[in-house]
């Protein structure tokens, strides 16, 4: 049997960068190397392509950018004729093609539909949600606005724009009249907690507000929920879709911030979780109903609260390329529910091949 052309993508222009990197490698090192040809493409921070073709432990450490010799300008094309990628050399251009593309890409340029656009162009099948489903599920406004549509319940919540603090008043006063405090503060548009905080006081939400529309030109506020942070992995195609175990986060500090999921050991994953069997019923079926109203395809991580006073299970929010590195929820929660980890990439480049528009 051929091999399969997988072109894996990594890198790119958001603030989730580093993190890329780290989950690519344990993505490219875990990989079987027998069913598939493997085409490393690198975006850097300034949005520049380059295949690579060196080691992947330079990857992790940003090293790979160094290693000159094993890197070339290279493009995917959007023309559906190529179906594959352009490799810059002097004056010559060489073709690779592409069966499917693996984007391992967190945040803005590469989770948000853009590159699920340009794939689309291209006519080559890619790992992971469409081009809407990944725009919408990016975006904590519409997301928590679906979510409302199809009565999952969900912590109170409201959002200001960017141009709204310039009456930073009135906006404080929305936010205190709706949800009081303490409440999270956070960008619309961001992954793995990046630009969020809590705040306990009128002063923490004015500068909380300031500092969150630093990421985003919306700005969520959601109630505090006294409660177990729990996670549920999602797989599957449309109808044919699965829910893994459940997992609990426990973190050691106030909130589970982009520095305990990534940087310190700050926080206890739990799995599976202790919840009941009411409760992870229900955790599995609203992420399976949130995962389907987004149109949702290849794999997603939905977050929920379980509150303390009275076992309400509460949507938080949804990761349409949850994080893969080697402390990661998401491989993690299938390797418990009977899935290892070669073994769940080899499904979500299998649903890839099986997507349709």
């Amino acid at each position: 049997m051929d091999k399969l052309n997988l072109c894996v993508v990594f890198g790119g222009m958001s603030t989730e960068h580093d993190i890329s990197r780290i989950s690519v490698t344990s993505i490219l090192n875990k990989l079987n190397k027998e069913k598939y040809n493997i085409i490393v493409m690198g975006i850097t921070k300034q949005g520049e392509w380059k295949l690579y073709t060196g080691d992947y432990d330079k990857i992790q450490n940003g090293d790979w950018e160094k290693d000159t010799a094993n890197i070339k300008h290279a493009i995917i094309s959007p023309d559906t004729a190529d179906k594959g990628i352009f490799v810059f050399e002097d004056d010559k251009a060489t073709k690779i093609n592409v069966d499917v593309v693996f984007p391992v890409l967190h945040g803005a340029y590469g989770e948000d539909g853009t590159l699920q656009g340009l794939l689309e162009l291209a006519g080559i099948k890619y790992v992971g949600m469409g081009v809407l489903s990944s725009a919408v599920s990016l975006d904590k406004v519409y997301t928590n606005m679906i979510c409302d549509y199809v009565n999952v319940p969900q912590a109170k919540w409201t959002y200001v724009t960017k141009a709204e603090l310039d009456d930073m008043a009135s906006s404080v006063e929305k936010i205190e009249t709706k949800l009081g405090y303490p409440c999270f503060v956070k960008p619309s548009n961001a992954g793995s907690s990046i630009g969020i905080n809590k705040a306990h006081n009128r002063q923490e939400l004015i500068d909380a507000l300031k500092y969150a529309a630093q990421f985003d030109r919306k700005i969520v506020v959601e109630e505090n929920i006294d409660g177990k942070e729990v996670e549920c992995a999602i797989l599957g195609n449309y109808n044919d879709v699965k829910a893994s175990e459940i997992g609990r986060i426990i973190p050691k500090v106030e909130f589970y911030d982009f520095e305990a999921k990534y940087e310190d050991d700050s926080t206890e994953l739990m799995i599976p979780a202790d919840v009941t069997d009411i409760e992870r019923k229900t955790i599995q079926e609203n992420a399976i109903k949130i995962f389907k109203a987004l149109d949702g395809t290849g794999l997603s991580r939905a977050d929920f609260f379980v509150r303390h006073s009275d076992g309400a299970v509460l949507f938080n929010e949804i990761n349409t390329l949850p994080g893969f590195t080697s402390i990661s929820m998401y491989p993690k929660l299938w390797e418990v529910s009977g899935i290892e980890y070669s073994a769940l990439l080899d499904e979500l480049i299998g649903l890839a091949q099986q997507r349709v528009k």
